[in-house]
């Protein structure tokens, strides 16, 4: 429960015995009848506004209240500048070309007193964290794998022509141990997805549970988030193997975020560290990518992180990329 305020007159007290007399707060706190602590508070507040003594004949006591305790000019957490609609620059941020520099400027001419740029960067950020609020994935060791095919391509030029024709990234990962394998492929056509997923399943030793594949059309048909319809070959490869497929959503990418993160994984290695080499082979583009899977991306005086670095695994399937960033 808070202390009762001291009134006006007993205040008065306090300041002309401190102020007046030289007297110590033990000696006021004794005299007044209050604790030490409630005699320094005061003396603190009268300080903080110029107070000494003798007062102005002219002072209230309300205008002393007001100069002691002065009302807040803000609630507690509260914004203290002009607030932009932010649901609105949300759904201008959608719009192609707009930055979040070109909403602050606008924000700027409008309120030219308002948030600085890094400010308003930072509450639009926790405003849009709001919006989208991210559910963490568990997962059991063995029961799901990621699947999908990079972005990005491998360059591989024909010795004869010297013809480029670029060459497909398969990347799957384990949800539980992200181990990540990888390998280059001509194409993302059916005979090419079946195969890649022929030789994960050769180097894991075993299949998974279930199978988390992008919206690929060598492997779904129909995309929907109650009844997909999958690829028949595909499907009778997963019955085969005793697995379930179940693909995401669409332009949902946080349902496959463990695959995203071996994507750019994957990419840093076969397209960053073999960036300057050139392959005339598809089996020497993945021999290149398995000979050098082992090297570390970070600098060598970074610090150190949690998970082991990667490391290159020849027991099985060899010729093709396998970057284990965890152990099973």
């Amino acid at each position: 429960m808070p202390t009762e305020r001291l009134t006006m007159r007993r205040i008065r007290q306090v300041l002309q015995l401190h102020f007046g007399a030289h007297a110590s707060a033990r000696v006021i706190a004794r005299e007044v009848g209050v604790g030490r602590t409630t005699v320094q508070d005061y003396l603190s507040r009268a300080g903080a506004a110029g107070l000494g003594w003798p007062l102005a004949p002219d002072l209230t006591d309300e205008a002393l209240e007001q100069l002691l305790f002065p009302a807040a000019s803000c609630k507690a957490g509260a914004r203290r500048h002009p607030e932009p609609d932010w649901a609105a620059l949300v759904r201008e941020m959608k719009r192609p070309g707009v930055t979040l520099a070109i909403l602050w400027e606008e924000y700027g001419a409008i309120h030219p007193q308002g948030y600085g740029y890094s400010r308003f960067c930072e509450l639009y950020r926790e405003f849009e964290r709001r919006l989208s609020p991210t559910m963490r994935q568990t997962h059991v060791a063995g029961h799901t794998a990621f699947v999908a095919y990079s972005g990005k391509k491998a360059p591989i030029a024909d010795p004869l022509t010297g013809e480029v024709r670029m060459a497909e990234i398969f990347v799957a990962v384990l949800g539980a141990s992200n181990l990540t394998y990888a390998e280059a492929t001509w194409t993302q056509t059916l005979p090419d997805w079946i195969g890649a997923h022929v030789r994960v399943f050769r180097f894991w030793g075993s299949a998974p549970r279930l199978l988390v594949p992008d919206n690929l059309k060598s492997g779904v048909n129909k995309s929907s988030f109650y009844d997909p319809e999958v690829n028949r070959t595909y499907g009778k490869m997963a019955a085969h193997y005793h697995v379930g497929i179940l693909p995401t959503r669409p332009r949902k990418p946080k349902d496959k975020a463990a695959v995203e993160a071996g994507v750019r994984f994957a990419q840093a290695y076969i397209l960053g560290r073999l960036r300057n080499v050139t392959f005339f082979s598809l089996a020497e583009c993945n021999a290149a990518i398995t000979a050098g899977g082992g090297a570390d991306e970070r600098p060598r005086d970074a610090p150190p992180r949690r998970q082991p670095p990667p490391t290159v695994r020849h027991d099985r399937a060899p010729g093709h990329a396998v970057l284990a960033r965890a152990g099973l």
